[in-house]
């Protein structure tokens, strides 16, 4: 994938870019295989704002991605390479030999007209998934389940993958982009290779009403709101926090404050943090 340079007719232009969507070989996603979903504007079912700073945006449908690839054994051929606006990674739309379709994450070099597969017996190339406790120590995965039969829950986003370290018993370790060091059983299942438009990262937003338009609204800092909205608010001119540690707006610990609950079962599993 290549970015694309925009002239700078303007400041907002000036050191924008984009994609220039050479990989997506279909404009209009499958119509089986979308469901479209009312916007809340990060409100949950009560009405309550859960996450700041959402709202507007252009309107989009959700695409279904088998994260399962739980079609062991039957082969489907990649017909198309998508965009998905719910997501930083391409999809491939897959056509699987008994009539079903199918979206799933587009693996680097994934190209029209390849076939993959899911299964045991499916060959260890890019596309294919299979349980970890078929494929060799060094293999890079994605879409990496944490319970068997549950679908792909690690390792998700555009360029990112996984290693698998070594397997030990019923577990696998596996280091995830993070550096985090994690067991796994080898029962799980895991899509073979990079995810791709690896480029994303680099991408330049350039101006704020490109983020509007992704749904994200401007975000105000506390040290320029008054006492009464935020704890770091008021004072004569810019102000240090004056408190010990920084606070959000209804004054719990913020930046660095550990929210983790330390009697999380899988926490035995973590063979190394990432910090």
């Amino acid at each position: 994938m290549a970015l694309k340079q925009y002239n700078p007719t303007s400041a907002g232009r000036r050191h924008q870019t984009g994609y220039s969507f050479e990989e997506i070989t279909k404009s209009r996603p499958e119509k089986s295989l979308i469901m479209a979903v009312k916007q809340q504007a990060g409100r949950n079912n009560e009405g309550k704002l859960t996450v700041r700073h959402r709202g507007g945006g252009a309107r989009k449908v959700i695409r279904i991605i088998d994260f399962k690839r739980d079609k062991i054994g039957v082969p489907g051929k990649v017909a198309a390479i998508e965009y998905d606006p719910h997501r930083s990674a391409r999809i491939a739309l897959i056509f699987y030999i008994d009539g079903e379709k199918r979206y799933m994450l587009a693996t680097q070099g994934l190209k029209v007209g390849e076939t993959i597969m899911a299964g045991p017996d499916a060959e260890l190339k890019p596309g294919n998934a299979l349980p970890l406790k078929a494929m060799p120590s060094g293999t890079l995965i994605h879409n990496l389940e944490m319970e068997p039969g549950r679908g792909g829950k690690l390792v998700r986003s555009a360029g990112a993958s996984a290693q698998l370290m070594a397997k030990e018993g019923d577990y696998a370790m596996v280091r995830l982009p993070s550096g985090e060091v994690r067991r796994i059983r080898i029962e799980c299942y895991a899509t073979v290779g990079v995810i791709g438009n690896e480029e994303h990262q680099t991408v330049s937003i350039g101006k704020a009403g490109r983020r509007r338009n992704m749904g994200w609204r401007s975000a105000v800092r506390g040290s320029a709101m008054t006492p009464r909205d935020h704890p770091h608010g008021g004072g004569e001119g810019r102000t240090p926090i004056g408190m010990p540690g920084p606070k959000t707006p209804w004054g719990k610990p913020a930046l660095g404050y550990k929210t983790r609950d330390k009697s999380k079962a899988s926490n035995k599993l973590i063979v190394k943090r990432r910090r």
